[in-house]
């Protein structure tokens, strides 16, 4: 008996459609075209204006410049300092010895100089350089700490030295002394570095970086050689400083033609004389011109400063949020003010369907009032070149064709974007701070687009 073939079909269940997978299905299809409209729509950010300030860095650093001349040794030896850097000297007055056979130090020491105290006004000198040193201590600036060592081993030398002096009269002549005096009056400093001819026109970016800077100081009781710098006299208490800027920056501390100075090393404020120089490396620099106070800074080169200037206060809106507009200008003897809703009106020539000509009272939007041209701001979707406007009571006219550009924001507080004019008084990358209170500006707590690429002119809004 044969067997039968059998074949076995695959039973598919049939697909039971119930409300519940319905419902799912409508919820994701919503889901799937939202996520696709998101990123399909440019959304338009607003900002809500408030009253500010930009905080503009005022802090530089600057190069000093001084009238300065370097003193040479006339004689080779050991040099033993008398007066203390800073120190104002008179004509003839004694700065320095030479020790030409290197026995002085041996003969004094070899005597008997008893206990020496040291008096009030020298402890005095050397608290002063003490606080002056902690005050102004940066440790981004740890270079100045090797300044303050010369400085103060400077200072106990010249007050050792000045107890050798008085001994050196009891030596037995073996030593050849000779003794070098100012030439003329000025403030010791024991230092040079090659810039004492510096003038301000000579200064340069790299000059401010200081990658190159070289300073050298004197230490006393050191081995020179015959014409070798020995000091420097600073002559005259008329001093700069000279700091680089930006050229608008520049031209805005020009005006004010004094600046207050605030000194960063020991906070001491002074007022300086503005200057704008354009040097030869083609940058911008400030020379800020002092009569006062330069000996504090005798043993500096370069300085940080902070310009104590009043900041711009009004409107703060982000640079983001600016834009140019382009408007017609009307004079104002063809503008009729007060129209229906308290604005103004124009009266434009017409012509009628029977072919003659007639006028029209059409109401405008004024942007912006020019005081000095006695001409308005009026919207240039409103009229169109060659259009010729009346003047009430009369038979002039006028043809429509001059245009101008205005700086402004579009406003939404009304639910689209309106255009509306802005004075801009100061402003940086990122913030301007603009006018409060003009007649056609803003208000404190506007909304505003924050980006004003993202909406054109009478845009509809959805807050």
């Amino acid at each position: 008996m044969a067997k039968k073939n059998t074949k076995i079909k695959k039973y598919r269940k049939p697909l039971n459609l119930n409300i519940g997978m319905i419902i799912f299905g409508v919820i994701f299809f919503y889901v799937i075209v939202c996520v696709f409209m998101y990123f399909q729509t440019s959304y338009i950010v607003r900002y809500q204006v408030q009253e500010g300030s930009l905080a503009t860095d005022n802090i530089y650093r600057g190069v000093v410049i001084r009238d300065e001349t370097v003193v040479y040794t006339t004689a080779a030896g050991y040099v033993n300092y008398y007066a203390r850097e800073g120190e104002r000297v008179a004509k003839n007055d004694l700065v320095y010895i030479v020790d030409e056979t290197g026995r002085l130090n041996e003969e004094l020491e070899s005597m008997t100089m008893g206990e020496n105290s040291l008096s009030e006004r020298e402890l005095a000198e050397f608290r002063s350089e003490i606080v002056n040193f902690a005050h102004s201590f940066d440790n981004r600036s740890y270079i100045n700490t090797y300044d303050f060592k010369y400085s103060l081993k400077n200072t106990v030398l010249k007050l050792a030295n000045v107890n050798m002096l008085q001994s050196i009269s009891n030596l037995d002549g073996s030593s050849v002394v000779n003794y070098a005096y100012s030439p003329n009056p000025g403030i010791v400093a024991y230092w040079v570095d090659g810039l004492e001819d510096l003038a301000p026109q000579d200064v340069t970016a790299a000059l401010l970086e200081g990658k190159e800077y070289e300073k050298t100081q004197f230490l006393g009781n050191s081995l020179m050689a015959e014409g070798d710098p020995a000091y420097k006299l600073s002559t005259n208490e008329n001093w700069s400083l000279v700091i680089p800027v930006e050229a608008s920056r520049g031209a805005e501390l020009e005006e004010k033609d004094y600046i207050k100075v605030r000194f960063l090393k020991n906070q001491y404020e002074s007022w300086g004389k503005v200057k704008l120089l354009t040097n030869a490396d083609g940058n911008t620099y400030l020379q800020l011109s002092f009569t006062n106070s330069m000996v504090n800074f005798i043993s500096d080169r370069f300085l940080e400063v902070e310009l104590i200037v009043e900041d711009e206060t009004g409107l703060k809106i982000p640079v983001s949020s600016i834009v140019q507009k382009e408007f017609f200008l009307i004079p104002e003897e063809f503008v009729i003010p007060g129209g229906t809703n308290e604005g103004e009106s124009i009266m434009r020539q017409c012509i009628l369907e029977d072919g003659t000509i007639s006028s029209e009272v059409v109401e405008i939007e004024v942007y912006h009032f020019d005081s000095d041209t006695k001409e308005y701001y009026v919207d240039s979707s409103i009229l169109n070149t060659g259009d010729t406007l009346y003047k009430l009571d009369s038979q002039e006219t006028f043809t429509v064709s001059k245009r101008a550009t205005l700086t402004g924001v579009y406003n939404m507080n009304k639910g689209y974007a309106d255009f509306k004019q802005i004075s801009i008084l100061y402003q940086n990358d990122e913030y301007a701070i603009v006018q409060p209170n003009t007649k056609y500006g803003l208000s404190v707590y506007d909304y505003i687009v924050l980006n004003a690429d993202s909406v054109s002119d009478d845009q509809f809004i959805n807050q």
